[in-house]
């Protein structure tokens, strides 16, 4: 789940679960990378495009309660 529409309709704890889900996604394939298992190395970075995706949601929701 990437898209930000789909991550707008989330509360704060599905937000919260979602970047949990994302930075061990992140870990995994750095892993891989490291060890020479990943082959598709276009993921390192829609891994982390993702996380930006939802700090990002995560900062928005922050400042409309403020």
């Amino acid at each position: 789940m990437s898209k930000a529409s789909e991550l707008r309709s989330q509360d704060d704890a599905g937000l919260a679960k979602e970047l949990q889900d994302l930075l061990k996604a992140q870990f995994s394939v750095r892993m891989q990378a490291a060890t020479q298992q990943l082959t598709n190395t276009s993921q390192i970075k829609k891994t982390r495009r993702d996380i930006a995706r939802v700090r990002t949601l995560q900062r928005e929701a922050q400042l409309k309660k403020a």
